[in-house]
């Protein structure tokens, strides 16, 4: 496809809210109109336009909830809290990085006004973990042919950094459609477990899924028989580590497949900084790295921004807890239930990664989504429709099986 910004991250999120039209959370020249107006490579223009786009959709919203008319505050809802995502996704490396955290909080604001306007119903729940709760929401089935009977549910898992409206457009949506439940849910280092929690990645995430499971085979319209995760970005090496322990699950997705997360940290590095590294010297791996972040600020506030759901201050050690995250072939050889690796053409952060997954999982299904299909780039941005049909139905026959 024809590029518009020079820029990779611009770009991405190009795809992203022209993709997220799909669902409804986004309107395709709401979005053109408005990016017509950015500069490439200019995150400050990307923040003015998506944010003040966010703010005339949100009055949009209100207007028609005063009014009574459900369905379109919904929608409007929905778009807005896409576009102020959007907006705090640009605001780490500017110069008032605290706009990440406070365009968030719009973005979940809008999204929790739409929820209680959804048919099907979706409930905002908390999950016991570990002495406090993560916040989730749980999607309810399309029940307009039956009774409130034990259902398939499909458990999304955003990755890194991904806002909530993610859980729509890869696969939320898709699963209510076709009858089941879907639910989603902030984990440690994600949305507001970091936001407003202070809780940070953990490379075991057995037991943030282990917790979710428990709550969700207690439920009353739950199938535990038919429980299936779907992991995209970083979480492609958090659905494969769970469910190589935590064996409840019957089917896992992960789009693309990580077996090193540290991967994409490690790529601009040069070698003599690798070497320190791999050598455990904490102390001149920092120091050098300070002296490289004092000469641009800008790659400095955006490292900062990746730390910050590491929970850690020292470059060394976040870089550590990437490496932690790590697929060995003993890990993977666990895994029992079917897994589902997706692999774009032009990965940009984990290329080659999800092929190496799957020629270490044995009986794994690797499925290829192409540029020309329209389909590359992580995790498809633009070709959300292709990436449900595909999903659902490998989930289908996998839950027609139980």
């Amino acid at each position: 496809m024809r590029r518009v910004f020079d820029d990779e991250g611009m770009e991405f999120d190009r795809l992203l809210l022209l993709g997220g039209a799909y669902r409804r959370l986004t309107d395709v020249g709401e979005v053109l109109e408005a990016l017509d107006g950015v500069v490439d490579g200019d995150g400050e223009s990307w923040i003015a336009r998506l944010s003040a786009l966010g703010d005339r959709v949100r009055a949009r919203a209100e207007a028609s909830e005063a009014g009574g008319h459900r369905e379109s505050a919904r929608s409007a809802y929905l778009r807005a809290s896409s576009y102020y995502a959007s907006a705090s996704s640009h605001a780490p490396g500017t110069e008032h990085p605290e706009r990440f955290r406070d365009l968030w909080e719009q973005h979940r604001d809008c999204w929790d006004r739409a929820v209680p306007l959804f048919r099907p119903a979706v409930e905002k729940v908390a999950v016991p973990y570990e002495g406090t709760t993560l916040e989730g929401y749980f999607f309810h089935a399309d029940r307009a042919g039956g009774a409130a009977d034990r259902r398939p549910t499909l458990i999304y898992n955003n990755g890194s950094d991904g806002p909530v409206t993610d859980a729509l457009a890869a696969g939320c949506a898709a699963a209510v459609e076709r009858g089941w439940n879907a639910f989603t849910f902030d984990g440690p280092g994600q949305n507001s477990a970091l936001h407003r929690q202070g809780l940070f990645f953990r490379h075991d995430w057995e037991a943030v899924i282990t917790p979710v499971v428990d709550w969700l085979v207690a439920r009353d319209d739950v199938d535990p028989d038919r429980l299936a995760l779907s992991g995209v970005s970083q979480a492609g090496y958090w659905v494969p580590r769970a469910v190589a322990f935590e064996h409840r699950i019957a089917a896992a997705v992960a789009d693309p497949g990580v077996v090193r997360v540290s991967d994409s940290w490690r790529a601009p590095l040069p070698e003599v900084m690798t070497d320190l590294l791999d050598q455990g010297n904490k102390d001149d791996f920092d120091a050098f790295m300070q002296i490289g972040m004092d000469e641009d600020p800008t790659t400095r506030a955006l490292l900062a921004w990746r730390m910050a759901p590491y929970g850690v201050s020292s470059y060394y050690d976040a870089y550590a807890a990437a490496d932690r995250m790590h697929l060995d072939a003993e890990t993977l050889a666990r895994i029992e239930c079917p897994l589902l690796i997706l692999s774009p053409d032009h990965e940009q952060f984990w290329p080659g990664q999800s092929e190496v997954m799957h020629a270490a999982v044995e009986g794994s299904t690797l499925v290829a989504f192409t540029e020309a299909e329209g389909a590359d780039w992580h995790c498809e941005p633009a070709a959300r429709g292709q990436r449900d049909e595909v999903v659902c139905d490998w989930l289908e026959d996998v839950f027609a099986s139980r």
